[in-house]
């Protein structure tokens, strides 16, 4: 009989040693334009619905439109791609399209400008939310 009135004691604890449940997309766009130009620290979660590269950098996407505004998006850097190519043992888009992914870090409302043909700012922009990965240990699959 005292076992469990012991263990549900310690159950709130457990709950708070846990830490916040993750952000999902929504929230981390909206705390993040709330908290404009500073970040929002945090633990994100998401399904990743669509990827792109450019260059050495790797995207992942919420939506299957980047441009979408319910997008939320993980900028990968060079580095941290490298990483994952290793735990991946290839390219990390097909290993982790489809599956729903945890990353720790800072979400940041990044502005986006349109260019023309000649790489000049055309003066419109739109908003995306990024959270910036340095390091492949900020993401894990949870599925």
């Amino acid at each position: 009989m005292f076992k469990p009135l012991f263990m549900a004691a310690l159950a709130p604890l457990a709950i708070a040693a846990a830490g916040p449940a993750p952000m999902g997309p929504r929230e981390a766009i909206v705390a993040a334009a709330d908290a404009a130009p500073r970040v929002v620290p945090g633990v994100f979660a998401m399904r990743v619905t669509a990827t792109g590269r450019v260059g050495p950098r790797i995207y992942l996407n919420s939506e299957a439109d980047y441009r979408d505004q319910r997008n939320l998006t993980i900028a990968i850097e060079p580095w941290a791609a490298q990483q994952l190519a290793r735990r991946y043992r290839g390219a990390p888009e097909p290993a982790l399209r489809g599956h729903t992914i945890e990353v720790r870090g800072a979400a940041r409302r990044q502005r986006i400008d349109f260019m023309n043909n000649f790489h000049r700012p055309t003066g419109l922009y739109y908003y995306q939310t990024h959270v910036r990965v340095t390091n492949a240990d900020q993401i894990r699959i949870v599925d």
